[in-house]
């Protein structure tokens, strides 16, 4: 396996068996693929190119997807041995740079030349977390937890195992940011909490979110911003104290933080919500959800995707492995109504399903393990009124 090296289009279309919706398929190599977390905007120029992680050749390494023609180029070279965070790379949103982890070290890889360099060397007794990039492509932005490897079996990526004892550990967590240009680093925030998920406002170069990592009804509160400039810190979303919400994201204005959430246990049947809320806190908007999504994602507020749950083993007419969309309409969402089906198993990391927005919302990106290994889908996005709703497509 070489850099540069092509593949031919893998692509095919097909209807979804439901709703009738278009869904191109974007690989079928038999091996996991999966785009990047639904955070992080793996489009690039100009949209014309898609980012993705491939095992292809029994080797976990990026890829870029050309949309168009289908074409894939391979853009690393990683030893399969190397701890690397490919689904949490970054694309700088001012020139085609992205950044990961590859063991001890955040990598700067240029998508044109392919040449990569190391920016920044993890202190001993830390891990990564996540990396965001500012607005203006100067900073990139990370969280570093305490390792506590030694006294904690944790496998996060296959099933979570761990994740409430690392939380009840109370790491000790940093989050840094580290100047592109000079490489000079520096500790904007630490305390003695599991922190993760530090992600950068798409337009305001000085505020970012992150969250105290663990199961969202056992941690303090989950969603938190820091404004960079002065070292403020608060709560997002405080809400009632029963009331558990997480899976942040921005919408593409930089100012409104997406979210979804459940009431007292993400057990009980009724209760869960999906809403959007300004970084000060301000215009706070909230809906009632059927189901537990295990993500949502959106560019605005005015059209929302969710993921629903888990494929299940055996037919029946409650199934919630749907794309699920809402459309708000005056003061009200209308939905959910079902885009297409992903029957994810939700069984690794990688395989999340993980709905994103194109940029220009006429398609949802998704991963899928319905054929057996993690591919990489686009569906198309019709007029909202053609879409069946939930209980329509139930009969």
């Amino acid at each position: 396996m070489t850099k540069g090296k092509t593949w031919p289009s893998e692509k095919r279309i097909f209807k979804d068996a439901v709703t009738g919706v278009s869904i191109t398929q974007l690989t079928s190599y038999l091996s996991h693929h999966f785009h990047l977390y639904f955070t992080n905007d793996g489009f690039y120029d100009d949209g014309r190119r898609l980012l993705i992680g491939s095992e292809r050749e029994n080797a976990l390494n990026l890829y870029s997807l050309h949309m168009e023609s289908g074409e894939l180029t391979q853009l690393t070279d990683l030893s399969p041995s190397a701890a690397k965070g490919i689904q949490g790379t970054y694309i700088n949103p001012q020139q085609h740079e992205a950044y990961f982890t590859l063991d001890q070290s955040i990598i700067a890889l240029n998508l044109d030349t392919y040449e990569e360099h190391s920016l920044f060397t993890l202190p001993d007794g830390y891990g990564f977390s996540n990396l965001s990039v500012t607005a203006d492509g100067r900073t990139i932005c990370f969280a570093l937890s305490e390792d506590v490897s030694d006294r904690i079996a944790a496998n996060l990526g296959q099933g979570y195992g761990g994740f409430e004892e690392i939380e009840e550990s109370r790491p000790h967590s940093q989050i840094w940011a580290l100047d592109i240009d000079t490489k000079r680093a520096k500790v904007l925030h630490e305390e003695q909490r599991w922190i993760g998920h530090v992600n950068t406002s798409p337009t305001q170069n000085h505020i970012l979110t992150f969250c105290h990592e663990g199961p969202w009804e056992k941690v303090d509160h989950r969603i938190w911003a820091l404004n960079r400039e002065t070292g403020e810190v608060w709560k997002v979303r405080a809400g009632d104290g029963k009331q558990y919400a997480g899976h942040e994201y921005w919408h593409a204005d930089g100012v409104r933080i997406g979210y979804h959430g459940f009431t007292e246990s993400i057990e009980r049947a009724d209760g869960k919500f999906i809403g959007s809320i300004q970084f000060d806190n301000a215009g706070a908007e909230e809906y009632a959800f059927p189901y537990q999504n295990m993500h949502i994602h959106s560019n605005d507020a005015e059209l929302i995707i969710g993921d629903g749950q888990q494929s299940s083993a055996y037919p029946g007419g409650t199934d919630q492995d749907y794309i699920f969309i809402w459309k708000k309409e005056q003061d009200r969402m209308n939905g959910p109504r079902r885009l297409c089906r992903h029957r994810g198993s939700f069984q690794t990391q990688h395989v999340h399903v993980h709905p994103r927005f194109s940029p220009d919302r006429s398609h949802v990106l998704f991963t899928s393990d319905m054929s057996g290994y993690g591919q990489v889908y686009v569906a198309e996005v019709p007029d909202f009124s053609s879409l069946p709703l939930v209980e329509q497509a139930e009969r």
